[in-house]
């Protein structure tokens, strides 16, 4: 498979829940076109933010058609198919490409764990293998699934196994093993950095594309960040990368999802409620938020960089 790079942000999109825990596949439009006037590269459906793995196997095939159609060739559509029974996953991924998806994704098994880069690549050869026509990125989050495998081991026995092997979602803070990864075989593999915490040091040791939560709704600040850095404007950049880690501060106390969910709806998209075992915000709480990023101008600034965008467009 010619491996094609992917530049820029996907956005890890969230659930679309109605009140009583139901889809509304209705909203999962204008999340798109939010997401497009933003400029992202595409976007990232079905894992961790988007809690996939709350959901069943036609909710998520569901999901998957609606992105597709409501992007409509415009971004790229990554469409997560990992799941704890790898048949299930091979079903995500047949349908996935069915579909139209760009690309497919899976993260490691987290209950059964795969005990070795062997067994890892063995498994994500078998759900590869169910849609051989799309790329293919293994899911590293050993926050998440507690598979701390080695990743550039990992890339060395899969590139034997899966020919549309395309690269990795990398989601670590490990920075050594992202740039090993980045550099094996010549940069042959398309490596997206899914920490944006790190944004502005992966920049530094090489990343070009990225994948990332808050990227659903501070998309301006981290791709001015990717300009600043282009244009070696190092200041700039590291004041933008401090601007995104204040507002990240805050997500553990509440719960990364829910608390992201919250934010975006302070900026005016109200996706739904959680799934347990996730909780939900309470007001108090959304308004302990809002409280804090107002202390330091975090609506404010990212409302003058979309502004910024847009002028710039024109």
């Amino acid at each position: 498979m010619n491996i094609k790079k992917t530049k820029g942000l996907l956005a890890a999109t969230f659930s679309t829940f109605s009140e009583n825990g139901d889809l509304d596949i209705e909203l999962i439009s204008q999340v798109v076109e939010k997401l497009i006037s933003n400029g992202v590269t595409g976007v990232f459906v079905g894992g961790t933010n988007g809690e996939g793995l709350n959901m069943t196997l036609e909710e998520r095939m569901k999901i998957t058609e609606a992105y597709i159609k409501a992007a409509d060739k415009r971004i790229l559509v990554f469409i997560h198919v990992g799941h704890n029974s790898i048949r299930e996953a091979k079903k995500l991924a047949a349908h996935a490409q069915s579909c139209g998806a760009d690309a497919i994704s899976s993260a490691a098994t987290f209950y059964f764990k795969p005990s070795s880069a062997q067994v890892l690549a063995n498994c994500m050869a078998e759900i590869a293998a169910a849609a051989p026509g799309l790329p293919f990125y293994y899911y590293h989050m050993p926050a998440a699934t507690g598979v701390h495998i080695n990743v550039l081991e990992f890339l060395k026995l899969a590139e034997k196994q899966i020919p549309n092997l395309a690269g990795v979602k990398y989601t670590a803070n490990t920075l050594h093993e992202y740039q090993s990864c980045l550099e094996y075989a010549n940069h042959k593999f398309d490596v997206l950095f899914g920490y944006d915490e790190l944004l502005l040091s992966a920049l530094a040791v090489g990343a070009k594309g990225a994948i990332g939560s808050t990227y659903t709704f501070a998309a301006p600040i981290y791709t001015e960040i990717i300009k600043a850095f282009e244009n070696k404007d190092l200041d700039r950049a590291r004041q933008l990368q401090s601007l995104a880690i204040q507002m990240i501060s805050c997500l553990p106390k509440y719960g990364s999802i829910p608390a992201q969910k919250a934010i975006l709806s302070l900026l005016g998209t109200d996706l739904g409620p959680c799934r347990l075992p996730l909780v939900t915000l309470k007001d108090a709480e959304k308004t302990a938020i809002k409280e804090f990023l107002q202390s330091f101008g975090f609506f404010e600034k990212l409302e003058a960089l979309s502004q910024e965008k847009v002028e710039s467009e024109i």
